[in-house]
């Protein structure tokens, strides 16, 4: 536990000793303060259901900034394979750097916080609607943060990293938009698949097994996948 913490530690430390953290962070609430005046201003009701909906949609461009560099930097510049002579598992380096970005990922996730005591101040929102709907971000964002991780895992580069972590997020994202072509149990798979189906339900409130089962079981895999990228012989 130590070693992962200490991972952690040092990918956390290598987000804010480059002033692209701040500039995500910066930029970031700018745009979600925006749309959350706006949302507001146009429904007129004391809900975030749809600041959540456009959360989970701008994460989809941001995640990839910050998972691109996770094993990409670290393979470009040789100190992977110096992580790799240490005396660490390899799931302790996969967890310690998934941990680190994902704490990074909740800070953003805080910041935007305010915004439902800015809506109780001035109206009576659900309390536990905006739990669970923030719960919905923060897993789904969970999800993408692996998704990168694997991603980043496969190559040197930190921009083919990128590119290839905004086409996986955004098929994702959007392939309800292909459901439409399908049927029976190809409709069936593409549905599951979409995260927007799933995000969806979290907006509202909503808890399922199924959103929970398919959020954490992809965490899961994408964590395994890369686990085993990582001592892909090819590239050590």
């Amino acid at each position: 536990m130590n070693k992962i913490w200490a991972i952690t530690k040092k990918e956390l430390a290598s987000y804010f000793k480059s002033p692209v953290a701040y500039i995500i962070l910066i930029i970031t609430i700018a745009v979600f303060n925006m749309f959350f005046f706006i949302i507001i201003d146009s429904n007129q009701e004391a809900t975030l259901r749809d600041v959540f909906k456009v959360m989970e949609f701008l994460f989809v461009f941001i995640v990839p900034l910050l998972t691109m560099k996770t094993f990409a930097e670290e393979k470009a510049s040789g100190t992977m394979e110096f992580l790799m002579t240490t005396p660490t598992k390899n799931t302790e380096i996969v967890l310690g750097k998934y941990l680190g970005s994902l704490i990074f990922f909740t800070l953003i996730i805080a910041l935007t916080s305010m915004y439902y005591f800015i809506i109780e101040f001035f109206g009576t929102p659900d309390r536990a609607t905006a739990l669970v709907g923030y719960l919905g971000v923060w897993l789904e964002g969970a999800m993408f943060i692996a998704i990168g991780l694997l991603i980043s895992s496969l190559t040197r580069s930190q921009i083919v990293a990128a590119i290839c972590s905004y086409t996986v997020l955004f098929l994702l994202y959007f392939s309800m938009s292909f459901i439409q072509y399908t049927q029976g149990a190809a409709e069936a798979v593409v549905r599951y698949v979409s995260t927007l189906s799933h995000a969806e339900n979290f907006a509202v409130g909503l808890i399922t097994t199924a959103d929970l089962t398919y959020y954490l079981s992809s965490i899961l895999f994408c964590l395994i996948l890369t686990r085993i990228s990582i001592e892909n012989r090819l590239w050590r």
